[in-house]
């Protein structure tokens, strides 16, 4: 059934007044003072994606030169397919261990333990003298990509300023585009080197990301979230207060965010959650989280987006565009626009909301891939007919060059919603004590999308060759119905909510008012949590978090 939490009605209205109160006559803009440099850090975090990226596009864009062809034999079928998938199979062999790791040393030290495992694999890709070794360090790849690529988002998350953290957070999906964007330039221009640097250069390069992150990560600091979750509430209390207060202790915003994280931390930790994956299916909440978000994970890439990623030069041959030069050219330029779309999505997360991103997104997909369909099977028809070179008599170029337009519709409009939008609501609805699992679970989802689109969809265009994309339009349909009756907003009507408000809207709506009574109570000092009216006030809010949050049941 769907749930009837409206995007921005109902007690939302009520509650979301102090986080607005506390930062009214302030400067918040992202890119000045303290906040700027903090801004500035993040922005090192992204490279992880960044470097995902560029890996998905550098293997588009090999396929296309002449000297990786040759030099690995001509992989077609089954074996291209493997080049591809086994660096998804390399992350999902240690992805079910990096929620662990995360919670155990912290956010920070899991990111440094990936990246050198990238940057080790990475040096080998490139000196690679035969397929197994090739294969083998892209597993290494995908194994060290588990646990960095977990890392980085949630440590951008919980520590972006309130207000900023809905459009910083949704740069993790654009960024994916810029990594996407260098190797599609890089290949463009290695191609026309005569020798193995024409492929070796690109690997080189995927390494630079994970350099500059190792560099920078120690000014990086750790996630206050965590450091409560391991009672170390002091040094969480100043980084929220260095970095978001600008070192002054008496500001109101230090205190209404530590207690809203000491308060949802409490509630997690009374209601006895283990460290187990079944925690994550045990309440109706987290099974309406896991929902969405294992959910999103699959349509993420099983919306058509995987023919573009790692099968373009299948989709351009099928149109009559076999040139490497015009091809890599086509993929260059598809990963700029996408970049750019993201880019304006990720601005518009708090302005329109995570909701009709989503929905837009799904919808244009759907209708621009029914019409890539449609073209296609107008193309392949026009070429039945062929002279004795084997070449089409009279194929229907107009139909070709609509389905390369349809391509780059079809592009923008993943990238205006679900790119931006994907991480970042797995991160705003999930606890802290499950967030690291619950992310996982989604990149599970993501990496068994992956392996059937890197291994099935090569067959697949072999063998049905435009009638294959049929299958994408009935998925496309089933998403867009799927995320309309169970996607819920988290954008707050006057304004972005704190994160812990974000989070108890699974749970209910009356949760996240008494989540955020405590935080303004503590802020404006109207009662001090620990003498005896604080504790007879902090009764009333446990009691209203626990006997509310069931009344929700029914959304399930």
């Amino acid at each position: 059934m769907a749930p009837n939490i409206a995007p921005a009605t109902g007690p939302v209205r009520e509650y979301h007044s102090a986080l607005s109160t506390i930062l009214q006559g302030r400067d918040t803009r992202w890119y000045k003072g303290r906040l700027g440099r903090l801004n500035f850090m993040l922005f090192f975090l992204f490279l992880t994606m960044t470097n995902n990226g560029y890996d998905g596009s550098m293997m588009n864009g090999l396929q296309t030169i002449d000297t990786w062809k040759n030099y690995f034999h001509n992989p077609q079928g089954g074996t291209l397919g493997v080049f591809n998938a086994i660096q998804t199979i390399g992350g999902l062999s240690s992805l079910l261990l990096s929620p662990y790791l995360c919670d155990w040393v912290g956010r920070r030290r899991a990111l440094v333990f990936g990246t050198i495992i990238m940057l080790i694999a990475t040096g080998i890709q490139t000196a690679a003298q035969n397929v197994g070794m090739f294969i083998g360090c892209r597993f290494l790849i995908g194994f060290g990509l588990s646990f960095a690529g977990l890392a980085a988002p949630l440590l951008i998350g919980e520590l972006a300023f309130p207000t900023h953290r809905g459009p910083i957070t949704s740069l993790w999906g654009p960024a994916w585009n810029s990594g996407a964007i260098i190797a599609a330039w890089t290949t463009f221009g290695s191609f026309r080197i005569n020798n193995t640097w024409a492929w070796r250069l690109p690997s080189l390069i995927q390494g630079v990301p994970g350099v500059i992150t190792l560099c920078v990560i120690y000014f990086i600091p750790e996630s206050p979230r965590w450091l409560v979750s391991k009672g170390r509430d002091e040094e969480a209390l100043a980084v929220i207060t260095k970095w978001h207060c600008n070192d002054d202790a008496a500001d109101p915003l230090a205190t209404f965010e530590y207690e809203e994280i000491m308060e949802a931390l409490r509630v997690e930790r009374e209601a006895k959650q283990s460290s187990s994956y079944l925690e994550l299916f045990k309440t109706p909440g987290n099974r309406r989280r896991m929902r969405i978000i294992i959910a999103f994970g699959f349509f993420s890439q099983w919306s058509g987006t995987g023919l573009i990623s790692y099968y373009l030069t299948l989709v351009l041959d099928g149109i009559g565009i076999t040139s490497t030069g015009h091809q890599t050219l086509i993929n260059g330029i598809l990963q700029v626009w996408g970049f750019i779309i993201s880019i304006i999505g990720a601005t518009l997360v708090d302005k329109a909301g995570r909701r009709p991103l989503v929905l837009t997104s799904l919808a244009g997909m759907l209708v621009f891939f029914v019409c890539w369909t449609i073209c296609s099977a107008v193309y392949t028809e026009s070429t039945a007919l062929k002279n004795t070179m084997g070449v089409a008599i009279h194929p229907n170029l107009n139909a070709g060059h609509a389905v390369l337009a349809l391509i780059i519709l079809f592009n923008a409009s993943y990238a205006i919603g679900i790119s931006p939008v994907q991480n970042l609501y797995s991160i705003e609805i999930c606890p802290t004590n499950i967030r690291a699992r619950a992310i996982t679970m989604g990149s599970l989802s993501i990496n068994i999308a992956l392996i059937f689109n890197q291994y099935v969809n090569p067959l697949a265009m072999k063998a049905l060759n435009w009638k294959y994309y049929i299958v994408y339009d009935c998925w496309l349909l089933f998403e867009l119905v799927f995320m309309y009756m169970y996607f819920i907003e988290t954008k707050g009507p006057n304004g972005p909510l704190p994160l812990e408000e974000t989070v108890f809207l699974y749970d209910g709506e009356d949760s996240a008012a008494a989540l955020e009574k405590r935080g303004q109570l503590a802020a404006t000092g109207d009662v001090e949590f620990g003498s005896p009216a604080g504790e007879q006030e902090k009764a009333q809010i446990v009691e209203m978090v626990e006997d509310k949050a069931p009344t929700t049941q029914h959304l399930s």
